[in-house]
């Protein structure tokens, strides 16, 4: 009976194997002519083919002698404790030369006048001329005892030879006299060179004695020398930093010194900056004021040497940062008033990442608020003092990207006024998810959405304040004030009680491109555009009759945010933002280049802190801005404060939107203050607006008028040298207006 095949490739036979495992001759390794108990010859690997294996499997090629050892070279070389020997071996060595070095160099500055030139250029370099004068002086005595120290050498050799020979009569005489006087004490005359005898005795064993510590001594004293020089050099930490431990490589988080402030600075790149402190040496240490303990770091006033501007440090913050072995945000630069100086701020390593504390609001029930002799409390400056924030008839805007802390922010401040009795609150939140919902009770209007519905509805809170505003202005100009509105009048006569209009999310407002019935659009950053006049009319006067406008907006661009309208607040401040260019368009230049960066906060990681700008804040002399990390109150803590300010308040009733006013027509307004005039100059037209309705068109400038008259086909032309409003031009846009309106009404009727 045969066997069956089994499945798969076929690879011979059982016999066929075999008879070429005999054919192929076996290597065996021969055993030791002495061998231990049961020794087995061990076959060679090579030779004998796996089981199951359908080919001979083909002898390993041995690895040449050379490889091995490079192999283990490369071992031996990359081995950890190598490393670790070589590191050692580099740091000491690099200690040795470098305290050789500082040694011949103090040696060189001692008999040379290096130090003195160097001080001189420091001093120069600093424009201190009075301190030149100084060291020039030091200089000049110094030349001079040098010149009579080596006047002096060349008459010394006579003059020790002199005096040895002297001294050495001196010396016998005195032996012999004492020898006499023993003589005649003991009456034996030998005693008279006993004396000198002892006196070589002395000299014989000081010579033995130097003989034996001679040689010993000429062995120490080299390695004393490199003792001496491995300190110094060790005491300067002269050695690479990739050689020196972990624990020293890295001076994080250690205490800032004069020399790694200058240092800092000498390797930020700046090639004046660099030669300056190379000139002064030791000296540049000369550039910094004290170094004060400032909150959680410490600041420092850098002078510049000549030909270095500030504005070269302020461009390599991050290098300095770096330099002082700390990240971007832990190291503020700012410029004082003083000339060609800056000044550092420099956190300790990771403060800045630890909470600030409660806010005042939270911890204290009993906390009141009154606008005009107090001041909110935000949060911290750098410094670790309280931001202390005055309100009182300043508008204010808030800028930042999303999400990072720009509502809770601007609610703190509300929440603090909230709390005086005497201000009303009209507020229009854009978002519309309830980060405002608390003040339901205490705001006179609260509109909460995002829609162009809610725009419509702030806007008309806006033109509501324009009107109060105009009101105010009338009542106060017929009450003989002569200090405007007091803190009596605004706590005795409602009539100018402090108002307040919010609006959150302000970007909403100006992107929106609903139109009214007079065809002018709610949003945009035009004359045209209801918000923005309204933002501006409030800006121009609304702070001298208590009427002031907070806005808090995203990511501020030119379009959702106007120049006009972000240069109108007299508080300004920023989060964390993407660009230095939106940084300009939130603070202003001044504050930017005065050191104001909020574009180099951390996204996400340093939400709350705002970099401010204005003067509703207390400002260092010669600063234009303050970084501020604001208090943190959630929605919970936020509605306990709101419940607060409404037991202080009688019952306010806040209505759900505002009522809308009968809307103004100016084209038909122009038209009735032209009258049967076939033209009439814009100024008479711009003073007859201002007369029919004073609320709507006080403000008004040739600027508006001519946007309104030019968007209809009716602008102003010259005339006689003059620009006049032409009566047809008018009335012929008003027949075309109607003609357009009945013709979308027979559209509508017949759809």
């Amino acid at each position: 009976m045969t066997d069956t095949a089994p499945q798969g490739p076929v690879l011979g036979t059982v016999h066929d194997l075999d008879e070429r495992r005999a054919a192929r001759p076996v290597h065996l390794i021969k055993p030791d002519p002495d061998p231990s108990p049961d020794p087995a010859p061990i076959e060679d690997t090579a030779a004998v083919p796996a089981p199951g294996a359908g080919v001979d499997r083909l002898p390993q090629p041995r690895v040449p002698v050379w490889v091995r050892g490079g192999r283990a070279v490369r071992v031996v070389a990359t081995h950890d404790r190598t490393r670790t020997t070589g590191r050692f071996v580099v740091r000491h060595g690099s200690y040795v030369l470098a305290g050789g070095a500082i040694a011949a160099r103090r040696a060189w500055e001692g008999r040379t006048l290096a130090r003195y030139e160097r001080m001189m250029r420091a001093a120069e370099a600093a424009g201190q001329v009075e301190q030149v004068l100084e060291w020039e002086a030091r200089a000049a005595a110094f030349r001079s005892a040098r010149h009579r120290r080596r006047m002096d050498l060349i008459t010394s050799p006579v003059t020790v030879a002199k005096s040895a020979v002297v001294g050495a009569a001196a010396t016998e005489g005195s032996l012999l006299a004492l020898g006499v006087v023993l003589a005649i004490a003991e009456k034996d005359i030998s005693q008279v060179i006993v004396p000198t005898m002892t006196a070589i005795d002395l000299i014989r064993w000081a010579v033995f004695l130097i003989s034996i510590i001679w040689g010993p001594l000429m062995v120490a004293g080299p390695w004393l020398a490199l003792a001496s020089l491995w300190a110094i050099g060790r005491h300067r930490q002269a050695a690479p930093a990739w050689s020196l431990p972990a624990g020293q490589a890295s001076t994080g988080g250690a205490p800032i010194t004069p020399s790694i402030v200058v240092t800092a600075l000498r390797d930020l790149g700046v090639a004046p900056l660099r030669g300056a402190i190379k000139e002064m040496g030791d000296a540049g240490a000369a550039m910094l004021g004290p170094i004060r303990i400032a909150g959680c770091g410490v600041e420092v006033d850098v002078t510049l040497p000549s030909g270095v501007s500030t504005d070269e440090v302020q461009k390599r913050r991050r290098k300095l940062a770096e330099n002082l072995s700390r990240h971007e945000h832990e190291v503020f630069i700012t410029i004082p008033q003083a000339a060609r100086t800056v000044r550092l701020w420099i956190a300790d390593s990771g403060a800045l990442d630890e909470p600030i504390g409660p806010s005042p609001l939270t911890t204290d029930p009993d906390l009141a608020a009154d606008l005009y002799t107090g001041r909110a409390p935000w949060g911290q400056d750098l410094r670790g003092d309280a931001a202390l924030l005055s309100l009182l008839q300043r508008h204010l805007l808030i800028t930042g990207l999303s999400n990072q802390g720009k509502t809770a922010s601007l609610r703190a401040l509300a929440l603090w006024l909230a709390l005086d009795t005497s201000v009303e609150f009209r507020i229009a939140d854009l978002k519309g998810v309830g980060d405002w919902r608390m003040f339901d009770g205490l705001a006179t209007v609260l509109i909460q959405g995002p829609t162009d519905d809610h725009v419509i509805q702030a806007t008309h809170m806006l033109e509501a304040g324009v009107r109060e505003m105009e009101k105010r202005i009338a009542l106060l100009e017929a009450s003989g004030a002569t200090d405007g509105v007091t803190r009596e009048m605004a706590r005795t006569d409602p009539r100018f009680r402090p108002l307040v209009l919010l609006v959150d999310e302000a970007q909403v407002a100006f992107m929106c491109p609903a139109l009214g019935d007079d065809k002018r659009p709610y949003g945009g950053v035009k004359a045209t555009s209801r918000y923005f006049m309204a933002a501006r009319k409030i800006h121009n006067q609304g702070r001298a009759v208590n009427v002031v406008l907070w806005q808090g907006t995203q990511d501020p661009t030119d379009q959702n945010l106007p120049k006009l309208v972000r240069e109108g607040a007299h508080i300004r401040a920023s989060l964390v933002l993407g660009t230095e260019e939106q940084a300009r368009m939130a603070l202003g230049d001044k504050a930017v280049n005065g050191g104001a960066a909020p574009h180099k906060l951390r996204q996400g990681l340093d939400k709350g802190t705002v970099v401010v700008a204005g003067d509703g804040v207390k400002l260092a002399p010669g600063q234009s801005s303050i970084t501020i990390r604001t208090h943190f109150i959630s929605g919970e803590q936020a509605a306990e404060i709101a419940d607060r300010a409404k037991a202080r308040r009688s019952g306010v009733t806040t209505p759900g939107s505002v009522e809308i006013p009968e809307q103004t027509d100016p084209l038909a307004d122009v038209a009735a203050v032209l009258g049967d005039a076939v033209r009439m100059r814009t100024q008479e037209v711009l003073s007859g607006l201002a007369a029919r309705n004073p609320g709507e068109y006080r403000g008004w400038t040739f600027a508006d008028l001519k946007t309104v008259l030019e968007a209809v086909g009716a602008a102003p032309y010259k005339s006689d040298g003059q620009m006049v409003v032409a009566r047809d031009r008018v009335t012929e846009a008003l027949k075309i207006r109607a003609e357009a309106a009945a013709g979308e009404d027979a559209d509508g009727a017949f759809a």
